[in-house]
């Protein structure tokens, strides 16, 4: 009778071990999957902020080509054929090239129509025989990285 008892114990200990086990297990699992995610998440958090460091450099990037447009508009053509401007040119189309690398695209605007999203109006002229909210100007272009707008168009629109 007291061998019959003992294996009786032993049945419920071993019971208890292998539901202590599989709680353990379930446990582990679970905490294996939450460093997962936490990894996961981690590398887009620093993605993100890889991207938003890259962001602030090429805002102080865009003024320099800015600037590069605004002289570049103010040459004559024969000046346009000098050697020093060709140069001088040249720059500009490199820091181009080189945004475009980075991923940044500028954003079209002309003969379109007005979108916040990705334009700002910075002055509303009158046209009456063109239709209201189409853009007419570009005063600054506008700037996209990755996709999403860093620096919309300064535009001119017809009321």
């Amino acid at each position: 009778m007291e061998k019959e008892l003992n294996f009786e114990e032993l049945k419920k200990e071993l019971e208890k071990c292998e539901k202590k086990r599989d709680e353990y297990l379930a446990g582990w699992k679970r905490a294996r999957a939450d460093f997962i995610n936490y990894k996961k998440g981690e590398i887009e958090r620093v993605g993100e902020l890889m991207k938003f460091a890259a962001t602030g450099l090429i805002l102080k990037v865009l003024p320099i080509l800015d600037n590069f447009d605004l002289a570049e508009k103010n040459l004559s053509e024969d000046s346009k054929k000098e050697e020093s401007i060709k140069g001088f040119l040249q720059i500009k189309t490199q820091i181009k090239d080189f945004l475009e690398e980075q991923g940044i695209d500028e954003i079209s605007c002309l003969e379109e129509k007005f979108d916040p999203n990705f334009h700002e109006a910075v002055e509303e002229v009158e046209m009456k025989d063109k239709e209201s909210g189409i853009i007419i100007e570009e005063i600054q272009k506008g700037y996209k990285f990755q996709g999403r707008v860093i620096r919309p168009n300064k535009v001119k629109v017809i009321k």
